[in-house]
This record gives C-alpha cells, structure tokens and sequence, in this order.
C-alpha cells in the first residue's frame, strides 16, 4: 500500500490539516478561498465524489475553473445527515484507489460548500437561482426520475409529482426545486442553466429532460416550454465501479493517516463521455479526459453491450459454479475464454465503428477491471433482477443477430445458463436464492423447461416475440440440454471449444 502513514493518530480531515497529511496522500495544490461555485450538484453520494468531483478537482490541479467548484445539495433527510459529515471536515473527500496490486490516496478540493438540506427546499432553490450557478447536475439513483415502467414516459401520478404540481414553490423533489429556480431565473432575466444528468441511464439528458419538462407543464404550461427551449439537457455515460462506504473502507483511510467520515473507494478506471451541449458555458473537462461528443448513444451501446452484457455473462456460470466474488469466477478459465469468445464473436461485431475507439481495447479493460480482486464485486450482485438485466443487456444484441441472420450460440447459452440458474440449485446440488420481482415464475418456467425448452421462452414479458422465433428457440434448446447433460463446465468447454451438438 502506498501512502502509509507512519503516524499512528489519523488526522481529523480539514483543511487545516491538509499540510500535515502523510508525504504519500496527494492533495489540493490550489487555494480552496479562492474557488467559487459554478455547479449545483444533487446527490452527494459516493460515485458523484469519485468521479464528476475528481474530475474537477484534477482541473482544479493544473490551475483552471477556480470559478466552476461544486456547491452539493440534496433534497431527502439522509443527504442532511451527509451534509453535516462533509461540513464537519470542511466538504473534503478522501478518495482510495483499489488498484489490482497496490492501494494510494488523495484528498480533493472541488466541492466547497453543500446546501442545507429543508423539506420546501427553498435555500437550494435561492442557490440554483443564483447567476453564477451555470450547471445543475445530479445523480439521485436510476430510479428516481418518476419513469412509468409500463410507458418508459413520465409518471404523472406519483405522489411527489402530485405534491410539485400543486406547490410549485415548496417542491418535494429535486426537479421541482429546479423548476423553481428556473422560473425565478428568467422572471429575473439571469438565464437558463444547463441540466446534466450523471446517473447511469441511456438517454439520461432525454430521460431529465421528460422529467423536468413533463412536471413544469403541470402548473406552469408557459414555463415548460421556456425551459425545453432554453435550457440543454445533455446525454452523458458515466462509467467507474464506487463501492459503498462501510467501516472497511473508514478504516482505510485511517491507514492512511486520515480521519474521514465519509471516504471513497473506487476502481482506477474512469470514464466519461458527454454530448457537448451546454447553454451557460462549461469547464474545460477535455483537458482532463473528459471526452465531449455529438452523440453519446453509441459509446453508451459500447458500454451497454461490452460491459453490462460481459457482467451479465459471467453472473449465471459464476453461480452455478459456486463462485461468490467476480475476480474469483475470472480466475475459472473457462468462464473468462466463454466470456472472451462471446464478446469477439457475437457482441463486438454488433456496434458501429466509433472513431478514435478500439473496441477490443476496451474489451480487454473491461477483463481487466472485472478481474480486480480489491473491489470485490459479487456474483451475487450481477445476478440481482435478472428479468429486468436480460431485456436490457442481452435480448437486443441477440435481436440484432438473428435479424442478421448471424450466429446467436454464445448468447443462446447465456439465456439457458439464467433458465438453469432460475432452477434454484448448483451444479453441485446446493440451493440458490433467485432475488428477481419474477422469481416465482421465473423458477417455475425454468423446471418446467427442463422438459419443455419452450416454456421458458414463453414468457413475453421477458422475451416478446424472440420466444417463439425458430432459431433461437433451437438454439437456446440445444444449450439448456447440454448443460442438463454435461454441466456448466462440460458445457462451457464445449462452446470455447467450437460448439455442442
């Protein structure tokens, strides 16, 4: 580990103590006084601070956007238990890198205030209001943007939306306080603010804007369309793996020399990715790796396909082969050569050409990152809610081939190794636990398939249509009976291997 301190009394973090940390924790080399806020960012969790703040922070070190540091804010009762954390140690963050073979810290600097947090938000909306705030940005979890699952459009029936629409100047939500700012903005002439989505959604500046957009036209039609004329809603991908922060990770940081309420871990990759459309001016966040495009949507296919689709792979042989943690179920050759082998043959050739990005590059990050044994991601996790994972990560490529008339067999073992999986046991007869919203059917279906290959396919809220198509149902047949006949080793060695009959 690098960065040891020597001193065996951790350092209460502070900028007063920021001279006296140990010679191995990186920190701020600019004048936090004289930084201003340029940004309003909503959800002042985790992977807010370990990558948008330390991207700012790292332009911060070489002297730029002294007027673009972060103002926090958040709009439920646990973001004012994380305001006081921060406050108390002056919005500092200590950022641990787990990298495969060695461990270092930094201390950034680019947040320097957070709003209190009230029930009628009414300090963050005179903040947001404010003309040097250009960029309002938020990360408030993938669910929290009132999508109506059934529509994928706005759901104007949820409680808090209701209670926005009606009280347009004591919001519940963060985009209702944001309208509120907005509508104060140009009542005052000040302007629009760009709105930057940092969640990991596709589309999620389309998602924010249907958001914001949607609940303004409730109480103030006028409004609405100022705000979809004037204000930007750029798409980002995001992409850094941040576990959560428990005593494991408070006791890191005391390793290094430094008392930290709320430190941050997180993998040594980072990515970000953003359409350059911002109405109120941005950062300079190229000169620090940030990549600004016209489009997002195909670096989000990438990462959809490549990362998400390679995690969700791996997931089901993991289990059945009583693997717990991801870099173990790595470490298993044949479940890294099935993964290898899908990802070059059936999901790389699937996405258009990105200029400047080498995809098998990047696949072979993606190995890299999923086989780093200090973050320890489980399989259990990557098989959370697979009828909800599948639909997104896996049925479109394999959609995409069949209408090709390409090869669909790695990805046909990947439907038959979640159907053998939802059976509820291990190769070895050991009982697992299926945590899906379907589990119930989903099990049943899988039994019942054992037989019967179709039954599984047969549920359309899943599959759609792709059930009752001939090829893949032939295909996905062909796997589920070898993996009833040979296992998933035997199995899986089969398919690197060239096939099953």
């Amino acid at each position: 580990m690098e960065g040891r301190a020597s001193n065996p009394e951790p350092l209460k973090l502070c900028d007063a103590a920021l001279p006296a940390l140990p010679a191995g924790v990186a920190r701020p080399n600019y004048d936090r006084a004289d930084l201003k806020a340029g940004i309003v960012h909503i959800g002042m969790g985790n992977f807010h601070r370990a990558h948008q703040a330390w991207y700012l922070h790292r332009l911060m070190q070489l002297g730029l956007a002294q007027d673009w540091a972060i103002a926090g804010a958040g709009v439920r009762p646990f973001d004012e238990t994380q305001r006081r954390k921060l406050a108390s140690q002056d919005y500092l963050t200590t950022l641990i890198e787990l990298g495969p073979s060695n461990t270092a810290a930094e201390v950034i600097g680019s947040v320097i205030d957070f709003v209190a947090v009230e029930e009628d938000n009414r300090q963050l909306i005179e903040r947001m209001a404010s003309a040097d705030i250009r960029v309002v940005s938020l990360t408030v979890t993938e669910g929290g943007y009132y999508i109506d699952p059934a529509s994928n459009g706005f759901d104007s029936s949820h409680p808090d939306v209701i209670h926005d629409a009606a009280n347009p100047e004591r919001p519940r939500t963060a985009f209702g306080a944001m309208i509120a700012a907005l509508r104060r903005r140009r009542d005052n002439g000040v302007g629009p603010f760009t709105c930057l989505c940092c969640d990991n959604l596709q589309g999620n500046g389309t998602i924010l804007r249907q958001t914001v957009v949607s609940l303004a036209r409730m109480s103030d039609s006028d409004l609405a369309d100022w705000v979809d004329a004037n204000c930007t809603f750029p798409n980002s991908m995001v992409d850094c793996i941040v576990p959560a922060t428990s005593a494991k990770e408070i006791a890191l940081a005391r390793e290094f020399g430094i008392d930290d309420q709320v430190p941050v871990t997180h993998e040594p990759f980072r990515q970000w990715v953003i359409e350059d459309h911002f109405c109120a001016g941005r950062p300079d966040l190229d000169e620090v790796g940030v990549e600004f495009v016209d489009d997002v949507a195909p670096y989000e296919l990438m990462k959809l396909r490549i990362l998400n689709g390679g995690h969700t792979a791996i997931a089901y042989a993991g289990a059945l082969l009583g693997h717990h943690f991801v870099h173990d179920a790595m470490r298993d050759s044949l479940i890294r050569a099935y993964l290898d082998r899908l990802e070059r043959q059936e999901i790389i050739p699937t996405l258009a050409p990105i200029f400047g990005v080498d995809f098998h590059a990047y696949l072979a990050s993606v190995l890299e990152r999923f086989a780093n044994p200090r973050i320890g991601d489980t399989i259990p996790r990557l098989c959370l809610d697979g009828s909800n994972r599948q639909p997104k990560f896996i049925l479109p490529t394999l959609t995409e081939r069949l209408n090709a008339g390409q090869p669909i067999d790695g990805l046909a073992l990947e439907i038959a190794l979640w159907c053998r999986y939802c059976m509820g046991t291990r190769d070895d007869g050991s009982a697992l636990t299926i945590e899906d919203e379907n589990a119930d059917r989903l099990t049943e279906n899988a039994r019942r398939a054992e037989t019967e290959p179709g039954a599984f396919l047969a549920m359309t809220e899943i599959f759609g249509s792709l059930g009752k198509d001939t090829v893949f149902a032939e295909a996905f047949s062909r796997a589920l009976k070898a993996l009833g006949r040979d296992g998933t080793v035997g199995t899986l060695a089969s398919y690197v291997n060239g096939g099953w009959s």
